[in-house]
């Protein structure tokens, strides 16, 4: 990490509520959304595509398709800015919607929800399969957040955030997540939003009310930090063709007093790769 400076990569703040960047390598350029506006944007194109009342997450999908995460359950694709396809609702609460997510290495999307008021308990973490079926496989979350993997893919690192810290499951295609465990614990300031995991299988986090990214040995130990000039820092993703270059999304939710960068993209060269973006294997 050392001397990494972390930039701002456009003019001005692009979203209110900035999250789940991604690299998409069909592409070759970064997505993420603006959450609550319903709107998925690329560095290739400063126009937003419209997905729905929430946009919380994206994937890469087969053939050049992509899957989202949408208020209530998922959606397809078949491009970037094409026509969304919503699939049925996963529940009918109005109070409850999706809010972050990723795949697993066998082409699975999971995405994990929160309630709009963030009570304790009214989330879950699903998962969407190839075939489309859909399985809850985690509840009693609060605010179901980042999800990665190790490098090997027999680890699968999980935030609900008000816990306070980072858990780790063991993987594998059959059992689904299970052995779950504390890896991390998130000292203050902030609380643990979105994560990735480099090539080198450390765990990045980005701290919601910290201004900073954090990275974490698989053991938990800390060992480094960047510090940005806004609060609410969301979410972190590698990418770049060569996966050495890290984005990190931000908020301007919540912000109560002056920051003119809250909401921006920022981006930075830690010195470390990432892994290649998982992604959806639809049949």
């Amino acid at each position: 990490m050392g001397d990494a400076e972390v930039e701002r990569v456009a003019d001005a703040p692009v979203a209110e509520h900035g999250e789940g960047p991604v690299w998409l390598p069909g592409l070759e350029t970064l997505a993420w959304v603006d959450m609550l506006a319903g709107d998925v944007l690329t560095l290739r194109s400063p126009d937003r595509w419209h997905v729905g009342d929430v946009a919380a997450a994206l994937r890469p999908a087969g053939g050049g398709g992509v899957v989202l995460a949408v208020e209530r359950g998922f959606a397809l694709a078949d491009r970037v800015g094409g026509p969304v396809r919503t699939l049925p609702p996963v529940w009918t609460d109005s109070t409850v919607r999706m809010n972050e997510g990723g795949c697993d290495p066998d082409g699975r999307f999971y995405c994990g929800s929160m309630a709009y008021d963030e009570r304790a308990g009214a989330g879950a973490l699903y998962r969407l399969d190839p075939d489309r079926s859909i399985h809850c496989v985690l509840t009693g979350v609060t605010v179901s957040n980042g999800f990665a993997f190790s490098p090997d893919g027999g680890t699968a690192y999980y935030v609900d955030t008000p816990t306070g810290g980072i858990d780790a499951f063991d993987y594998d295609r059959e059992r689904g997540l299970t052995g779950r465990r504390r890896v991390v614990t998130v000292d203050p300031p902030g609380v643990p939003d979105g994560l990735t995991v480099d090539a080198e299988g450390y765990l990045w986090v980005a701290l919601w009310g910290g201004s900073a990214v954090r990275r974490y040995s698989p053991a938990g130990a800390l060992d480094g930090v960047l510090e940005l000039p806004v609060s609410q820092v969301t979410a972190c993703a590698f990418g770049g063709p060569a996966l050495d270059r890290l984005y990190l999304t931000t908020s301007r939710l919540g912000i109560t007093w002056r920051q003119p960068d809250a909401g921006a993209l920022f981006t930075t060269v830690p010195g470390v790769r990432g892994l290649p973006t998982l992604p959806f294997s639809p049949r």
